[in-house]
């Protein structure tokens, strides 16, 4: 299973980001994906999670209306859009993938994923 973020880089405050989570290496369809950040001296949180069978999605509240994920599973990659973005959102993020059971209630939780990227840097300048 592998999982390449991509799209980060700086970003003036306000500005917006698409971020790009490409998989491979496993049936697209048994799993979800989410995406996480880290920002520096904080733990990691989920922000978005997304399943690749029925397009179920939960957000954390923090980016609701903010951020969106979405789909391209002819792609096999997950985006996520990020609007109005504000120095406090700058971290770095992650996309992790799981096997998920059918119905699968969403969730951010990160013991809940096996596998992860390597990270894009997102940098919110003021």
């Amino acid at each position: 299973v592998q999982l390449v973020e991509s799209g980060g880089g700086l970003v003036q405050a306000g500005g917006s980001l698409r971020l790009s989570c490409a998989a491979s290496g496993f049936i697209f369809d048994n799993y979800a994906i989410a995406w996480f950040r880290q920002a520096p001296g904080k733990e990691r949180e989920g922000v978005a999670c997304i399943s690749m069978s029925d397009g179920s999605i939960m957000y954390e509240d923090l980016v609701k209306g903010r951020f969106t994920i979405s789909r391209d599973n002819a792609k096999n990659t997950v985006y996520l859009q990020m609007n109005s973005l504000k120095p406090e959102h700058s971290a770095v993020y992650y996309c992790a993938a799981t096997f998920i059971p059918r119905p699968w209630r969403p969730s951010v939780a990160g013991a809940s994923y096996n596998y992860w990227g390597q990270g894009t840097q997102v940098p919110v300048s003021s």
